[in-house]
């Protein structure tokens, strides 16, 4: 997985979009508000489907934000260099993305109240989401080489660095009542459910018709036709969607149209291996 980058505490960070300036600010320096909502995650693991879904929350299903600015105006990457000038401007309660892992998150969090959703998503349909995002995002040089991918992300050279690393520091806190963790296969399967579960942990009560609304325009289908919710606003010399679209999909298991049998044998063989301690067990593993 080739991208420009450099390392800090042993996690690949990609130049320009991170400096070693920002990401020590993020985990230093950064303020964290008590009333602060986290949308945190490992790389192509439901990260924008949850920025919609918590902004149309916030708005109580109201779609006049979600239509006017773009996704990642409405709720920054706080350890990227250009975020500072966005977070500045947003409305309390803040909605903030993240892809840090644990141990680099901001420290002032961890005396805060404020409060971290965490999606996860079956490894194998990251892999693939990755691999299909390196062919048009302009930092990557992208591969074809589909099991040197696969080599690349289980020996943590993705961008933020390995999967099975941030899982389990993040799982050290799934007993933190400030912590909600929810799978990107739950929310395919019962995106109402997953929306009803996501407002009580916040605190937030939403009526039926607020809560139909959430849900009716947090839909691949519906993000995938606004333009402010698919990427489409980025020029296309950093993000080139001629190359293939950013929302490709929106499935789980179309990781078996990519992967060979020895593929995924050899996977699942370092997928236990390397999750053998956490002893927890995770929606994708009742259908892989």
């Amino acid at each position: 997985m080739s991208f420009d980058h450099f390392y800090y505490k042993e996690v690949r960070f990609a130049k320009d979009v991170h400096t070693e300036e920002s990401i020590n600010h993020a985990e230093n320096e950064f303020e964290v508000f008590d009333d602060d909502i986290y949308n945190v995650t490992y790389p192509k693991s439901g990260t924008n489907w949850m920025i919609e879904i918590l902004n149309l929350i916030k708005h109580k299903g109201d779609v006049t934000k979600s239509s006017a600015v773009p996704i990642h105006i409405r709720s920054p990457w706080y350890e990227t260099v250009t975020s500072e000038e966005h977070i500045d401007k947003l409305d309390p309660p803040r909605i903030i993305t993240s892809h840090l892992p644990h141990h680099i998150f901001a420290k002032s969090y961890f005396k805060s109240k404020a409060k971290i959703i965490y999606t996860m998503r079956n490894p194998r349909d990251v892999i693939v989401s990755l691999f299909h995002f390196t062919k048009i995002l302009s930092l990557f040089t992208p591969t074809e080489n589909f099991q040197n991918f696969i080599e690349d992300f289980i020996e943590g050279k993705a961008l933020y660095g390995s999967w099975f690393d941030h899982i389990k520091g993040w799982m050290q806190m799934k007993d933190d009542e400030r912590f909600f963790f929810i799978t990107y296969e739950e929310l395919l399967q019962d995106l109402r459910g997953g929306v009803i579960r996501i407002c009580k942990f916040l605190g937030q009560e939403l009526d039926d018709a607020q809560i139909d609304s959430v849900v009716e325009h947090s839909t691949f289908k519906s993000m995938k036709e606004n333009p402010m919710s698919n990427w489409s606003q980025l020029p296309s010399d950093v993000m080139d969607q001629s190359k293939g679209a950013f929302m490709r999909k929106g499935i789980s298991g179309d990781w078996k149209n990519h992967f060979t049998v020895a593929q995924s044998e050899y996977f699942d063989k370092i997928y236990q291996e390397k999750m053998k301690d956490l002893n927890m067990s995770f929606f994708w593993e009742q259908s892989s």
